[in-house]
């Protein structure tokens, strides 16, 4: 690898040729502050919190896209630079709601942490007239509140650049530029999916999911609800962060532990629907394959995907799997097998989930979705929407035992934990597949590593019982896009298609905690929350959803076998074409 030297602060830096500044800079373990910079998203250079001094150059540059050159000599905590980046933070609070007590980003903004780095101790230095615009509640999963943009653009390029929807840009110009979508309309409006990546990157509280924190504590004070809670494979691989652990540490003991102190009744796992979903969905792919059916078939799991395929794609939804996602699922068998085995009445159970996704709270509400006539989810919570209450409620996380879930709904396999990763669905389908065609048992493959890995498409073939399976692995929606024109352009032949909403799959979710932009860009935070669940998934006894004791045992007293006309009427559910505006 060819390499650039330069100095930076007086030491000697040896840089990949290509490096920009900062990251020369942190080659050396010299921080650069940046606020709108994300690499390879939002490269623009426009906040310059980043400027530095280069020598020879007429003006403080930006380091996220200064490009090093041999014998640069560059200086990062001059007087000059300072004083520069302590003024634009000035600026922009000149033009920022200041009420950071309430916030839901106060004790972990990035405005807020670099003014308190910068020494802004005056917030009004350049205080004068501000544009006071109105939160839009109108999606079903997020709010925004633009008084609290600072126009870094990072959720404008991530919808645009990495989704490729474009739902969100910058309108008017000058002084009066804001964030929103065309026409002024509301976010609910347009073709917005809720996968909440531009919450997931916003360095501020302009962008927050809907809070239903107090509901469902209302419903855990309520002696006539029973309160039941599920929690998805990836929040266990996150959650700790909110409380100091290291990125990619699997909490999951004490995340079970904490739930039961906040009251809820049972504490489930989403795994065991992850296991439910695998029976019928890898039925439902050996039933297209054998008996002519439409392929690919596309995995159902990830509601943000569903919206866009609706929005988007339409001409493809017969291609979808038709099993709810595992979230619905295990909603439905709470309110229905569950119920009835425990004598409980629907109408008082309260189901929720904690979710790193936000587009769990738009899929409660959709239609066909109500297997005891009831909604199969009642609150959907995100996996910082959870660290908020556990906070809230004056619980010792890092001190908490470690506990297990409670039985049956608990019981689960390594197939279903490895749902929260890229691939995840995919290799826990095979695991079954190759089970149903060949009946082999300790001899079946367990791990299908190609499908594995953070990459944005990934392809495999398999060759099983004489069967050749070519399968294909997308997540971050602009990569679904190009999977999908390849189907439609005959350039592909697949026979089973993942799609994952968010980039990496579930954990990095739009409802995950919040990474600072300084340690998103030089940090593989999908690959460790990733490997977690893989680490988990291989020290598990049982690896095969169709190993799953308890799921056998629900098959055997409730729904028959996959795909039967009851579970079909529980586990299944249909899809609508929606318009783009």
């Amino acid at each position: 690898m060819e390499t650039v030297n330069i100095t930076i602060n007086g030491v000697a830096v040896a840089a990949p040729k290509g490096s920009t500044i900062l990251e020369a800079a942190r080659l050396a373990n010299i921080e650069i502050p940046t606020l709108c910079f994300l690499k390879e998203i939002n490269e623009i250079g426009a906040c310059r919190m980043c400027v530095v001094e280069v020598k020879g150059a007429r003006s403080l540059v930006a380091a996220c896209v200064y490009p090093i050159n041999e014998g640069m000599e560059v200086w990062t905590n001059t007087p000059k630079v300072l004083d520069s980046r302590k003024k634009t933070l000035q600026l922009i609070l000149s033009n920022h709601d200041k009420k950071c007590l309430s916030c839901v980003r106060s004790g972990h903004c990035e405005l807020q942490q670099m003014c308190r780095e910068l020494g802004v101790d005056d917030e009004n230095f350049y205080e004068g007239e501000n544009i006071e615009y109105e939160v839009d509640y109108s999606a079903a999963h997020m709010l925004r509140d633009n008084n609290k943009c600072v126009l870094c653009r990072r959720c404008v390029a991530v919808c645009e650049k990495t989704q490729g929807i474009g739902v969100i840009g910058a309108n008017e110009r000058g002084y009066k530029t804001n964030i929103a979508s065309a026409f002024e309309m509301g976010l609910g409006e347009t073709a917005c999916v809720c996968c909440g990546q531009c919450i997931a990157v916003c360095p501020t509280g302009a962008l927050q999911e809907k809070d239903y924190i107090d509901d469902v504590l209302a419903a855990i004070a309520d002696p006539d609800k029973f309160v039941v809670v599920q929690t998805a494979p990836a929040v266990r691989a996150a959650l700790g962060e909110a409380f100091g652990y290291p990125i990619g540490t699997n909490v999951e003991g004490k995340m079970v532990a904490a739930l039961r102190k906040i009251g809820f009744d049972k504490v489930f796992d989403t795994d065991f629907a992850a296991d439910l979903t695998i029976m019928e969905e890898a039925n439902e792919l050996l039933e297209r394959i054998q008996n002519g059916g439409k392929l690919p078939l596309i995995t159902s799991c990830s509601p943000g995907w569903i919206k866009y395929c609706e929005h988007y794609h339409p001409d493809m939804l017969d291609n979808l799997s038709s099993c709810k996602s595992p979230q619905q699922m295990f909603g439905a068998m709470l309110k229905t097998y569950y119920a009835e085995k425990n004598n409980i009445d629907p109408k008082k159970i309260v189901s929720v989930s904690i979710m790193p996704c936000t587009a769990k709270k738009f899929e409660i509400g959709r239609e066909n979705q109500a297997a005891a006539g009831l909604p199969d989810l009642d609150y959907s919570l995100t996996t910082r929407e959870l660290a908020r209450m556990i906070e809230r409620l004056g619980i010792n996380f890092i001190g908490l035992p470690e506990e297990k879930f409670d039985e049956p709904l608990g019981i689960s396999t390594g197939a279903a934990v490895i749902f929260g990763a890229t691939g995840g669905v995919m290799e826990a389908a095979l695991r079954t597949a190759v089970w149903k065609l060949t009946g082999e048992t300790s001899d079946s493959p367990i791990e299908f590593k190609e499908v594995r890995g953070t990459e944005g498409i990934k392809e495999a073939t398999y060759e099983v019982a004489g069967l050749k399976v070519k399968v294909a692995v997308a997540s971050g929606l602009k990569n679904a896009n190009e999977v999908l024109t390849k189907i439609k352009n005959g350039e592909a032949d697949y026979q089973f298609v993942e799609i994952m909403a968010c980039p990496g799959g579930c954990v990095n979710g739009g409802g995950q905690p919040q990474v600072s932009g300084s340690v998103r860009n030089f940090t593989d935070v999908r690959g460790l929350r990733a490997k977690a669940l893989y680490d988990q998934d291989a020290a598990m006894p049982v690896r095969k959803s169709h190993e799953n004791e308890a799921v056998k045992k629900l098959y055997e007293e409730y729904l028959g076998q996959p795909g039967s006309h009851k579970a079909h009427e529980t586990l299944h559910t249909t899809y609508v074409k929606r318009s783009i505006h």
